[in-house]
């Protein structure tokens, strides 16, 4: 019954160790997504179109909600000695400019971000692609994003960096 069971546990770890072993002995990699954003000219380039495409937005809207502002304080300023009929148009207007301006802060809030996931996007698809060039040719069978530790031996961001910035 004993060697029974010491067969058994033998067929055991033969069956389940010795896959595991030829599977350890794979090509891992490492990258640090923080060090690829912050350093690629892909992501800097998607920055500054950003800032381009809705800069001229956002300043309108803030001249927007400063006119609106000093409107407002006017209003306050003067309430008092308008007539009641002049008072209530004047609050009417005020009130229907402050839903327009929420509504085109939202609106662009809304713009900005779905322009960032397009942008994003298109950055993830040429980073990963990067990734995988240099995995196929050093011969990784593995890349792992942001480990807690990997060695120098491991690390790839460099070379992935390189050939980023080596393609506009």
């Amino acid at each position: 019954m004993l060697q029974k069971i010491v067969t058994v546990g033998a067929l055991f770890t033969a069956l389940v160790v010795a896959p595991m072993s030829v599977h350890a002995q794979g090509k891992i990699g490492a990258i640090r997504t923080a060090d690829i954003v912050l350093e690629s000219p892909q992501f800097k380039a998607g920055a500054e179109r950003m800032k381009s495409e809705f800069e001229r937005r956002q300043n309108d809207l803030q001249a927007n909600a400063k006119k609106f502002q000093e409107d407002v304080e006017k209003f306050q300023r003067e309430a008092d000695f308008m007539a009641n009929d002049a008072r209530a148009a004047r609050e009417k207007d005020l009130n229907s400019r402050r839903i327009d301006l929420g509504l085109q802060q939202r609106q662009l809030q809304e713009d900005i971000q779905n322009r960032d996931r397009e942008l994003t996007q298109q950055m993830r698809e040429r980073i990963n692609a990067v990734i995988v060039e240099v995995a196929k040719e050093l011969k990784y069978d593995l890349v792992v994003q942001d480990p807690a530790f990997a060695s120098d031996a491991m690390d790839i961001t460099d070379e992935v960096l390189k050939r980023l910035k080596a393609k506009p």
